[in-house]
């Protein structure tokens, strides 16, 4: 079975994790990166005008990918990673699951937060997707380690 782990990273903690969880898995790693990268000010939740409380606000938000063509289909299975924005995963990650076909793929989601769970994200993404198989994998918050599997 090939594995692939796919992360969107602000910040660099979910970027750290999903490494770890690659070099673990054995999984091949993609980064789900922006067009426009996240600045600092971007990034500033307590700013209702910053970027990512505008794209949050707003369920169309589809921001831009860096890349938008990419052959995903010599992986079964795709971690998806990101950190929670809002209790929930950020836009961008709609993005990424609009654009490439995953169908038939086993998606498992994991996260990265300093209190929020995972569990809205994934019934968020089930509910968006149906089509997909979406399932819950884990909230990060430390090292990943061999017990993962």
């Amino acid at each position: 079975m090939s594995k692939l782990v796919a992360y969107f990273s602000a910040s660099g903690r979910t970027e750290a994790r999903a490494k770890q969880l690659a070099q673990i898995t054995g999984a091949e790693l993609y980064e789900i990166a922006p067009a426009v990268r996240y600045t600092r000010a971007d990034l500033n939740w307590m700013d209702k005008k910053s970027r990512s409380s505008v794209e949050m606000k707003d369920p169309s938000s589809r921001p831009a990918l860096a890349e938008t063509e990419h052959d995903f289909s010599a992986f079964d299975e795709i971690y998806i990673g990101f950190p929670i924005w809002w209790y929930t995963a950020p836009t961008i990650i709609n993005t990424f699951l609009e654009t490439f076909d995953l169908s038939g793929k086993t998606i498992v989601l994991f996260a990265t937060s300093g209190g929020s769970t995972i569990d809205k994200a994934v019934r968020d993404l089930q509910a968006k997707y149906p089509h997909l198989n979406i399932l819950k994998g884990r909230l990060l918050r430390e090292k990943v380690t061999e017990d993962i599997l």
